[in-house]
């Protein structure tokens, strides 16, 4: 018996996107608990003048339903290279003597772009694990942006700025594309992510740090999956 064409082209195609189907995996991150006070920082008068309030250390970014920023959330021993050789750069700036975003993350091998929107010198002093990878670059105003890349996996590789001691941003770095950073209301999405059993790796400086992170078993199937975390105040 002849099969027509026509219906071994669809039949082919629905196999084909079964396989490669992929999807998204969202949740929330809640704070547990109050966290302390933030502290007031001591800053020169350029940086200053650039708030209209007192400028604060940033440990705990809470949100007034409890949804914490900041969170860095992976999945762990993904079968995925990175592609951050070939990946959009990462824009990091400092603004008003502070870095933002405060957390990022990138793949081994991205391009990490630096920018000085202050109308003053900064420092960019990247501060690794890898100390041999150390690099400290003066940035002057209106200067061209500042690049770095790493090629090692890391959690919270400091980026500091020595002229304005108070100023941090933290990056981790990953060997895979699967990752996210929380945002102002404690959302996160990672991507495309292909079906099966992952463990998710949630990391916090200060609430679940890079030598304890919290875990959750998910199950990525053929539509978004969420993934709720709860982090309590250490």
């Amino acid at each position: 018996m002849k099969i027509p064409i026509s219906f071994l082209t669809i039949s082919l195609l629905g196999m084909t996107l079964q396989v490669g189907s992929a999807a998204d995996i969202t949740g929330t991150v809640t704070l547990k608990g109050t966290p302390p006070p933030e502290k007031n920082i001591d800053v020169t008068p350029e940086c200053g003048s650039a708030h209209k309030g007192p400028m604060k250390t940033r440990f705990y970014a809470v949100n007034g339903s409890g949804q914490l920023a900041d969170v860095v959330v992976a999945l762990k021993g993904v079968p995925a290279k990175s592609s951050g050789a070939s990946a959009k750069p990462f824009l990091v700036d400092q603004i008003g003597c502070e870095y933002v975003p405060y957390v990022f993350a990138v793949q081994t091998g991205q391009k990490v772009e630096v920018k000085n929107s202050d109308p003053f010198m900064h420092n960019v002093h990247f501060l690794p694990n890898d100390s041999s990878k150390e690099v400290n670059k003066a940035q002057p105003a209106k200067s061209s942006n500042l690049e770095f890349t790493y090629g090692k996996p890391e959690h919270f590789a400091k980026f500091k700025c020595d002229v304005h001691g108070w100023m941090y941003t933290y990056m981790s770095v990953f060997d895979h594309p699967y990752f996210s950073v929380t945002d102002n209301n404690g959302a996160y999405k990672i991507a495309n992510v292909p079906p099966g059993k992952y463990t998710l790796e949630v990391y916090h400086r200060k609430a679940a740090p890079a030598a304890a992170p919290v875990t959750k078993e998910i199950e990525v199937k053929d539509s978004a999956t969420t993934a709720d975390v709860v982090l309590e105040v250490k």
